[in-house]
């Protein structure tokens, strides 16, 4: 009987972002299909329910700082440390930044803040999980990127930097890991219906939704299938590359 690739039965997956939106429904399914999954991020109110609705022991509920190389470093080591392997990792956290701001209004505390924590947060992660990864001939790494890291968005001048940035990254690493057994791959959704996007002003989200052929947003349990498939044993030829759920904005 052939094995069913998407079963994550006896894996160790860290979830990065997992308190709400896509990081909570990838979470989520992700259990679902066998996985032992270590939930993190920074929001613990949110970390807390969704503990108590996968029953997750305290071992698998880390916080973490992704503008904070040290506290990434220990994250990785604590999960190591009660875990022993890091099957996969998917990197849902991040920040929108400032919107609809023109570029010489930009504020550089504020980009800077941006990507820290979506770029060098992507690159940090990366490079703690790669090593236990490697030892072990075997991993799956899916980072959150954006629609906006392939077209930009106006007015968005360091979510569009670190996203783009993040997509560069991970089209090397892919190379560069491609016979340790290792896939990473991007992930570019257009907006998708989290409170990750509460903070984006009007006229930005207008103007995004207005791009979407489809005339919706994306919902978290879509881009959750996508991130599955991603960090899955089903995931084996396919590295360095962007999948999309843009409804249909992006078509190459």
């Amino acid at each position: 009987m052939t094995s069913d690739l998407r079963d994550f039965s006896g894996q160790i997956v860290l979830v990065v972002g997992a308190a709400s939106g896509i990081g909570r429904a990838a979470a989520q399914l992700i259990a679902s299909r066998g996985a032992t999954v270590i939930i993190t991020d920074l929001d613990q109110p949110g970390l807390s329910s969704l503990q108590q609705e996968l029953n997750l022991k305290s071992n698998q509920v880390k916080n973490v700082d992704l503008g904070s190389q040290s506290s990434i470093q220990s994250l990785v080591a604590s999960v190591i440390s009660d875990h022993h392997q890091i099957d996969a990792l998917v990197n849902t956290g991040g920040i929108v930044g400032p919107t609809n701001t023109k570029l010489e209004d930009t504020d550089w505390a504020a980009f800077e803040k941006t990507v820290s924590i979506n770029l060098f947060g992507t690159i940090w992660l990366t490079q703690e999980v790669i090593p236990h990864m490697k030892s072990r001939k075997y991993g799956r790494i899916a980072h959150v990127a954006s629609i906006a890291g392939k077209e930009g968005n106006p007015g968005m001048h360091a979510y569009n930097t670190s996203k783009s940035g993040m997509i560069g990254f991970i089209k090397g690493v892919g190379k560069e890991v491609a016979t340790e057994g290792i896939t990473i791959n991007a992930f570019a959704p257009a907006v998708i219906r989290t409170p990750f996007n509460a903070g984006t002003s009007d006229e930005t989200l207008k103007y995004m939704l207005g791009r979407i052929p489809m005339g919706r947003v994306g919902e978290p349990e879509e881009a959750a299938e996508m991130l599955a498939f991603m960090v899955s044993k089903a995931c084996s030829f396919t590295t360095g590359f962007t999948f999309d759920a843009s409804g249909g904005r992006a078509t190459y």
